[in-house]
């Protein structure tokens, strides 16, 4: 069965889209494109280059989380900086341009100045992936061709909109990573840039600066739940698939593999549902969809 997927945003909650890819290629689901927005446009992107999903938890297994989110002399605002996160993203994609990838993908990032959705599926791939995961006030904009690009999220956090205009022929499978309600969870945890002594890590976790900082990632996290909720109605895909990654704040350093068993899990679930909501949406449908070479 030919599909489309849009990859929701998440920060390390995103390991757990790679679960899901996994379990539907092992039922036999045939992902025709991809869309992603932050977290979930990284690895649409590697999908769509033509990396497997045990290839991805490999490469994944093997990063050192805490030096992703380092800080250059280059970097805009930001309270954390992405020049960690750029060299692996390079390793990973080099020179590589939408139209070089094995499937058709795009990411959804935001116009700061013009306040609009703006859809990547053209150029540098590194460069959209930079766009989509900047967080803003977290991580630095991106500045490309002339705008002050962010988070996709921020406007369309599960991009069903713009899977459907990839393949507009296919059924449209989503992967939501909401936190769920878990007021117990506490504050996150911050990644530093640069190796601290433990005791000063565990001193400045306890900072009114920290705490604040924390908050405001919830705040975040609620807002970008809450309008996921909202654009999930109003796009109305055939399936979603929810991994239960709720305890997993958005820059948590995480265990890869666990998180991505997660995403298995979930869609292992969501099995039937997703057999009868597309058995049920092929009646309707006429699937032609004109593969890449």
């Amino acid at each position: 069965m030919d599909i489309v997927i849009a990859l929701g945003g998440g920060g390390s909650r995103g390991f757990a889209h790679v679960g899901v890819l996994r379990r539907l290629e092992q039922e036999g689901y045939h992902i025709q494109a991809v869309a992603g927005a932050s977290a979930g446009g990284i690895i649409a992107a590697l999908y769509a280059a033509g990396y497997s999903p045990d290839e991805m938890e490999a490469r994944f297994t093997e990063l050192d989380q805490s030096k992703l989110f380092g800080r250059s002399s280059k970097d805009g605002p930001g309270l954390l900086g992405l020049s960690g996160a750029e060299r692996v993203l390079e390793n990973y994609f080099g020179t590589c341009r939408f139209e070089d990838l094995k499937l058709p993908c795009a990411v959804v990032t935001v116009d700061l100045q013009a306040g609009r959705e703006v859809v990547l599926s053209q150029g540098r791939v590194v460069d959209a992936i930079m766009a989509t995961i900047a967080v803003p006030g977290i991580f630095p904009p991106k500045e490309y061709q002339g705008k002050q690009l962010v988070d996709g999220a921020v406007l369309n956090p599960v991009p069903v909109s713009v899977a459907r205009m990839l393949a507009p022929n296919l059924p449209v499978v989503a992967v939501v990573l909401d936190a769920g309600a878990s007021p117990e969870n506490g504050f996150p945890n911050i990644p530093l840039p640069v190796p601290v002594p433990a005791p000063i890590v565990k001193s400045l976790t306890r900072t009114r600066v920290a705490q604040a900082f924390g908050i405001f990632l919830k705040s975040v996290d609620i807002g970008s739940r809450k309008l996921a909720e909202v654009r999930l109605l109003e796009d109305n895909p055939d399936v979603i698939i929810r991994p239960d990654v709720g305890n997993i704040g958005i820059l948590d350093h995480v265990n890869v593999s666990k998180t991505v068993r997660l995403g298995e899990k979930a869609a292992g679930e969501a099995l039937p549902e997703l057999k009868r909501a597309l058995t049920w949406s092929n009646r309707f449908r006429r699937k032609v969809f004109p593969k890449r070479p």
